[in-house]
């Protein structure tokens, strides 16, 4: 293996390197796989005094002194460890080695990174199975790189992955990267463990796979507290070790709460993470989204998690229950296996998607209480996605949509 930097000594952790005729350095851009990453002396000693980086030795010159700002030192650039934060959520997600860890600024950096480590623009593609997280197109447009798009069974709202249409359309060479988005959004079903499998064992397709797990720590709850998926697999991670070709994703900004912090984070074996971290900028989380990361990732944080986790799905439950009670909602699509709900907004007893459309603006305008109108989305016509907040703004929620649904 040629790429610079992989640590050989955690590539070996893995359990295997499928499917057999993977070879990473095929999809990787020729001009990433030769740069010279940028590098700090840092990451080779530990030393008392820094005088290498041209900081500002004085500390920060804030207004007022601050001891978390000390703690944090901002006035210097963050170390390669980020307080912590990369060992802590390799350990909370079952990984050998720091190695297979990824951190960006958020989920977004992560699938922009992707595209330029992977995919040459004017020439290659990725494939989406929409509807599905809208930051996959608008990198796609971003980086000039062709977008495939092979739909959702949308048979019955099961938002499932069309196995034979996927493999079907990875004939085609220039597809490098598949997006699959479990739980999805705005379908917020999850994916079965055999549809991700198969296409990671597609036979005649060379390039990643990425599953996109944002909100996997609501499935996984639930399955702690016997409600869903008793005995099934719900997340991917477990995969990582064995497959050359998989990226899975995940984020702080929906369980652990820290959406303003900005982190996400990527699995995949050490060869594909050191690709994606010769290629990223240097320092490009700061200290504070360190720091808090750190915090959130410890034993305590962990235990808030999954205390808040549990919250929220019995907000959901309660939810569903509630918008039953509205006129003129229809079906609750999709899987509710994540943080939200995605609603039909009837007229004459049909999806309206106009009707959806006047009722967001006003909740909106008029009420100051946003939810999202997804009803232009491929299979979710005349439908609204409600993130699922606490009890009394679910209640508040509910009263609205029930005052502005009278009628037929």
């Amino acid at each position: 293996m040629t790429i610079l930097g992989v640590d050989e000594r955690a590539n070996a952790l893995c359990k295997a390197h499928k499917p057999a005729h993977f070879d990473l350095e095929k999809i990787v851009r020729p001009n990433i796989l030769a740069l010279q990453p940028y590098h700090t002396v840092r990451d080779d000693y530990k030393v008392d005094v820094l005088l290498d980086a041209n900081e500002n030795s004085y500390g920060p010159m804030l207004g007022t002194p601050s001891e978390l700002a000390d703690r944090m030192e901002l006035h210097r650039y963050p170390g390669p460890g980020l307080m912590g934060t990369r060992d802590a959520i390799t350990r909370l997600r079952g990984l050998p080695d720091t190695a297979f860890t990824f951190l960006g600024v958020g989920s977004d950096e992560v699938i922009d990174l992707l595209f330029r480590c992977f995919a040459r623009p004017a020439h290659d593609k990725v494939l989406i199975c929409p509807p599905t997280y809208p930051m996959y197109k608008v990198s796609a447009a971003v980086n000039d790189v062709g977008l495939v798009s092979v739909p959702l069974v949308l048979d019955g709202a099961s938002f499932a992955v069309d196995v034979p249409a996927v493999l079907e359309a990875l004939k085609d060479p220039a597809i490098k990267i598949v997006f699959l988005c479990s739980p999805g959004n705005p379908t917020g079903s999850l994916l079965s463990r055999e549809s991700i499998k198969a296409v990671l064992d597609c036979p005649h397709y060379n390039g990643l796979v990425v599953v996109d797990e944002a909100y996997i720590d609501f499935p996984l709850e639930e399955q702690a507290m016997g409600l869903k998926h008793v005995g099934q697999p719900v997340s991917t991670i477990d995969l990582v070790g064995e497959y050359a070709n998989l990226v899975v994703s995940q984020t702080l900004s929906k369980s652990f709460g820290l959406a303003g912090v900005r982190l996400g984070v990527a699995f995949a074996q050490p060869p594909t993470v050191q690709i994606m971290n010769n290629t990223k900028a240097p320092y490009s989380i700061s200290a504070p989204s360190a720091y808090f990361a750190a915090q959130a990732l410890s034993s305590e944080g962990v235990a808030r998690m999954h205390e808040c986790t549990r919250a929220l799905i019995h907000n959901r439950r309660q939810l569903l229950a509630d918008l039953g009670t509205v006129p003129n909602l229809g079906r609750v699509l999709g899987g509710n296996d994540a943080n939200f709900v995605l609603v039909e907004v009837l007229e004459g007893g049909k999806p309206s998607s106009e009707r959806a459309g006047a009722v967001y603006h006003t909740m909106a305008q008029e009420h100051g209480l946003m939810v999202r109108n997804r009803s232009a989305e491929l299979g979710c016509e005349g439908c609204l996605r409600i993130s699922v907040g606490t009890p009394e703004e679910n209640a508040k929620a509910i009263v609205l949509l029930r005052t502005l649904l009278q009628g037929a």
